[in-house]
Order: structure tokens, then sequence, then C-alpha cells
């Protein structure tokens, strides 16, 4: 007798049977993730080096609908439930009390010492009192942008949450938490998650402190408990040492507009600038990147990794008060990388409907097509 196409093996009856059942009971072989409204969740922003709170809040006194909080705003996000990490420009000049460290010296520092201990207390803090704040029951979700990516990792550093909570004027230690009872996922955008390359490592800014913390918590150190990690790197200029830009340049050298500055100012060109920031960041300045940070250093060993095309460093072009709306934060650019972030974080919003359709078209169709 001539066999027909339709015809199911005893295994995959058993198998199928097993998925249709559980999915008519309301649960299925792979565990769900549970939906959460996003203005539930608090979010934590973490400034970059030499930014100020406000630039994201208001970047530039354009007004706050360019903002980046204006954006997550827009998608869901509670307003009252966002927190910029409190942040004045001027205060990035506590950096330079790594020359009282006799680390600084010897490259050896670590992000707990005299440059940057403040900004990580400050921040463990900051995410202690939104997660209160929030009723203590929804973990935060960190976006930290450039510096404050390998930032944010040294606040989670171990896992440990030796924090100062200030309750009506008492301080009360909650020591005996973990990071990720507090912290949902991090998102790092056009972070430095690498120090410079070994024949360059006297050349990196933070002193040692970036090589400490990728050999103490390296990658996404703390996944394993439950902290989701994403990195996401701008793939937008080709750093070119002197590169004059021309018409025939087509890619990756940035707007006529800003090149016009850089020629004025004697920088020559967008790619001649990243070459230079490249090469202070890993040692070489011919690589891509997003104008500051090269692609490669923007992403994090063990993390989800985005890369966007076209999208460059910050608020600005790179050392002028030029705009720009094709940086991470920018309303335009967002929705490239934050779902991704959200789902990786488990988080699911409506935007995710179309995953449950599928899987509701899915079973209906092994419904009507086998026959059991």
């Amino acid at each position: 007798m001539k066999k027909t196409n339709t015809a199911v093996s005893l295994s995959s009856v058993i198998v199928l049977s097993y998925i249709l059942a559980a999915s008519s009971f309301g649960f299925s072989p792979q565990p769900q993730k549970t939906a959460t409204a996003l203005d539930k969740i608090p979010v934590v922003i973490c400034p970059g080096f030499g930014n100020d709170a406000i630039d994201y809040l208001n970047p530039l006194n354009r007004g706050e609908e360019y903002s980046f909080v204006n954006a997550l705003t827009k998608r869901g996000f509670n307003p009252d439930l966002i927190q910029v990490l409190p942040l004045k420009r001027y205060e990035w000049i506590r950096v330079a009390g790594g020359l009282f460290d006799v680390n600084f010296y010897t490259m050896t520092c670590t992000p707990e010492g005299l440059g940057y201990g403040w900004y990580v207390k400050r921040l463990r803090q900051t995410i202690e009192e939104l997660y209160q704040k929030a009723g203590g029951e929804q973990r935060c979700l960190v976006i930290a942008h450039s510096a404050g990516g390998w930032l944010a990792r040294a606040a989670l550093s171990d896992g440990s949450w030796n924090v100062e909570q200030i309750n009506n004027n008492n301080a009360e230690k909650c020591g005996d938490k973990r990071a990720a009872s507090r912290v949902l996922g991090l998102v790092t955008i056009g972070a430095i998650h690498r120090p410079p390359d070994k024949d360059f490592e006297a050349t990196c800014v933070t002193r040692g402190a970036l090589k400490y913390l990728n050999s103490a918590y390296p990658g996404a150190f703390l996944a394993n408990e439950g902290i989701s990690y994403v990195s996401v790197g701008g793939d937008a200029i080709l750093g070119k040492k002197q590169q004059k830009a021309s018409a025939d340049d087509v890619e990756k050298v940035g707007s006529e507009q800003v090149n016009l500055v850089y020629k004025d100012r004697g920088e020559v060109s967008a790619s001649s600038v990243a070459y230079t920031s490249y090469a202070a960041v890993s040692g070489i300045g011919k690589r891509t990147g997003d104008g500051v940070v090269p692609l490669e250093w923007a992403l994090l060993e063990g993390s989800k990794t985005i890369v966007l095309d076209g999208v460059l460093h910050s608020i600005n072009e790179a050392g002028t008060t030029l705009p720009t709306d094709r940086w991470y934060g920018s309303d335009d650019v967002v929705d490239s990388w934050l779902q991704e972030a959200l789902k990786e974080a488990g988080i699911k919003v409506d935007g995710n409907k179309n995953e449950q359709q599928s899987k509701s078209n899915f079973f209906e169709s092994l419904r009507k097509n086998l026959s059991l």
C-alpha cells in the first residue's frame, strides 16, 4: 500500500499531543515570560563621561521633546519612574582625585578608588532609592551610556548589595541583599568595555580600573543570577588619520555640516576626529565605531549584542555643539535596540503580541491538520 505524505510517526503524535494539550490548559513546555506594563518598570539612566543629567532631559537646551527620557516615556515608561543619575558636568573633575591615589601611577586603579568610586556609590544609591520608590517589588532596568556602561558594571560588581538606603534620615544597610534583587537588566549604549590592546595599556584613561573590572567581574558576570546584559554599539564613522572628507566618500565619514566645522578648526574631518578618539580608547585609530568608541569595544562579552549602522555616540557630533538625531537615545533610534533589550530582560509588553499570535496560529494549524 502506498504511503502518503500525511503519515505521522507514533513518537511525533505523542510529542505534538503533549504540546497541544499544554497549550489547551494555558501552559507550554517552555517557561513563559510574565507580562509587565512598561509604566511599572523603574529605569535608571547612567550618564557618560563629561555628561550632565540635563543631557538626557533637555539635550543642548533644544527642548524636552528631543530627550532620551521623552523617547522612553513615549514608549510607555512612567516618567516618574525614570531617574537619570543626579550628576552635574563639573563633578567629573572628581576623576582627577585619582591623582592622589598611588595606584594611578602604577596603572592599578580600581573602580571603587578615588577617581570613580563616587560615581559607583551614587549609582548604587540611586538604584536602591528608585527601587523603593517603585514599591520594592519591580526590579530596575539600568540603561548606561558611554563610560556609564563600565561604571554600571562596577556598581553591580560581585553581586553584593551593601548600599546605604536613606529612610526618614536614618541610614539602613542593605548588605543582606543581592544586586539581582534590585536590577532586572543592564543595557549599555556606546560604552567602553575593554581597556586598550596590550601594547597600548599605558594609554588607558581609567588608569587600570577597567582592566581590573574585566579581570574581577568579566563580561555578563551576574547573568546566572538573573540580570540580563545587552550591549549596543554604533557603526557610523571609520577612523582615518588626516582623512579629508570628499564627494567620493559616501560611507562612514560624517555629515557635510560637521566636516565643515572640523575643517575650520583644523581637525580635518569626522574620520580624523574618530581616529584620534578610537586610538585613545583602543590603542588603534583605524577602526569603525560611533565616532567616539570603536564598535568592538562597545560590545560586552557574554551579552546580547546589537550593532546599529549609522548611529553616533551622543547628543552632539563629537567635540562640537551640533545636535544630532541619530544617537542611541534619539527618538528615531531607540526602537532599533529597546525591544530587543526588553525581550532579553524577559519583559513581555504589548509590542510582543505578534509573538503570541504566531504561537496561537501555529497550534490552531496543528489542530486542523493532524488526525490524532
